[in-house]
């Protein structure tokens, strides 16, 4: 993945430069590092070769050429060139990248597209974020001091006399980027797509921004965490950072311009279109951000790319039909699901309880085990709370009313069983008594004995009346 970037500077002093590669330098500041004794502070590795300049010094070399041609003697003049190829940390252990080989990838690359102009040629382990990325810085001298063929991107006829300048525009550096990216397909390195732009485009001054904030942050929250006050922001935003975040969330909810511009004014952020580009005005700022300092994402094309697939997605939604109501294609599967859901046992009744060590053995994980466990504590509940409106408060009171109960209905039982035999016995003494009724009644009618008869015909029952002669 390597990148690609390019600095031109105006400093006369050709010393600086490589002062700047060999020895330690303030990230933020830029100053050089010093010792306790006041001396600078040598890099611990680094590799480092001049091109083009004889036996001299970079420095001497490049002014020597300045004086002889009469070139870069003013203030305004753009006095070097410097590149810088930074590639991949995952090179280092995937690819076999060492210091040495992308050294020679370096000056390799100066000799093909930086013919005929003095150069220094540096590589570092690692870069200022640490993450062990290795890269390699061509300084070169913007004199060219020898006449060179015409490479491709070069525009004029100046681009390759003695004498001219060198000149980076964006055909170079698009053309460099693109030799960067062979360069990584031929060696086997990781590699991005330079060409295309980036989603999120991080300036230099961004680049620094952050990486200072982030700094005053953490000082600011290792001072409130050692008065034991916790930190109230611990990653730092930059104000472009905010501006994104802001755009994304209006663009994943708005379905068209309008409605896109009005949900950003709704934040602050004024859009504004100018020759067919986007840029952006926050509450705080009197000049606009540029999509150039935003990312591809946020320009014209992606914004309305964006809102087309938002309209399109509301579009079919809204006409997804709703789903149509199920009827019971028989009698028996619409008694069925009446049966099923009178039976369906209720949601705030007491249910069973969960064995989890058994779901456990089963292969049940953590989420289940917590479950389960809130599951019987509700079951629990709901279970005293039915205690409580039974009028008991313990499980142990309802098995003692439980027990008194039976006991009881177990007596009340056997006092029936008592009745009941009481019942029987004077119902066969009355069956009796009927029997011999009936056969005295039937016997004195024979003798005509009917005066007999008829008294004791009063005091027959009244079944025995209606029914003289019962079988016997």
């Amino acid at each position: 993945m390597a990148t690609f970037k390019h600095i031109s500077s105006k400093n006369a002093d050709y010393g600086a430069a490589e002062q700047y590669l060999t020895f330690e330098h303030d990230e933020f500041t830029m100053k050089p590092t010093l010792d306790k004794n006041g001396r600078l502070v040598i890099r611990d590795d680094y590799r480092i070769s001049s091109l083009n300049c004889g036996d001299e010094d970079f420095a001497i070399a490049c002014m020597r050429s300045n004086l002889k041609y009469g070139k870069n003697q003013k203030r305004e003049d753009v006095k070097s060139h410097h590149y810088i190829i930074s590639f991949d940390p995952r090179d280092v252990p995937d690819n076999g990248l060492t210091v040495d080989r992308a050294q020679a990838l370096g000056e390799q690359f100066c000799k093909e597209h930086f013919p005929g102009h003095q150069a220094l040629v540096c590589t570092h382990p690692d870069g200022h974020n640490h993450s062990g990325n290795i890269h390699v810085h061509i300084v070169i001298n913007s004199l060219r001091i020898e006449e060179v063929p015409l490479l491709p991107y070069m525009e004029r006829p100046a681009d390759t006399r003695e004498g001219c300048k060198h000149r980076c525009t964006d055909a170079a550096m698009e053309y460099f980027k693109a030799e960067v990216m062979e360069m990584c397909h031929r060696e086997n390195l990781y590699q991005i797509d330079l060409l295309n732009g980036s989603k999120n485009r991080i300036t230099e001054r961004e680049y620094w921004a952050k990486r200072k904030g982030q700094a005053a942050l953490d000082k600011e929250n290792a001072s409130q965490a050692a008065t034991g006050e916790p930190p109230k922001q611990t990653k730092f935003e930059t104000d472009k950072e905010k501006l994104r975040r802001t755009i994304r969330t209006a663009l994943s909810s708005a379905v068209s311009f309008e409605d896109f511009s009005g949900k950003l004014l709704q934040q602050g952020v004024t859009v504004k279109e100018s020759r067919g580009r986007l840029s952006y005005l926050t509450p705080d700022r009197t000049k606009p951000i540029t999509v150039r300092k935003l990312g591809d994402d946020f320009d014209r094309a992606a914004v309305l790319e964006a809102l087309t697939i938002n309209a399109q997605n509301a579009a079919r939604a809204a006409e997804t039909p709703l789903p149509q109501q199920e009827y019971p294609r028989s009698i028996k599967d619409r008694l069925q699901r009446n049966k099923a859901v009178v039976n369906a046992p209720k949601q705030d009744s007491v249910q069973r309880m969960v064995d989890i060590a058994a779901k456990k053995a089963e292969g049940k994980g953590k989420g289940y085990e917590k479950w389960a466990t809130l599951h019987n504590l509700k079951q629990m509940a709901a279970t005293m709370s039915i205690y409580e409106e039974s009028g008991f408060s313990s499980p142990e009171e309802l098995e003692a009313a439980l027990a008194a109960a039976s006991a009881g209905l177990h007596e009340v039982t056997g006092k029936l069983k008592a009745v009941e035999s009481t019942l029987r016995e004077k119902k066969d003494l009355q069956n009796s008594y009927y029997r011999t009724s009936c056969l005295v009644f039937v016997f004195l009618k024979s003798l005509d004995l009917c005066g007999v008869a008829v008294v004791v015909y009063k005091y027959l029952p009244r079944t025995a009346r209606e029914n003289p002669q019962p079988s016997i």
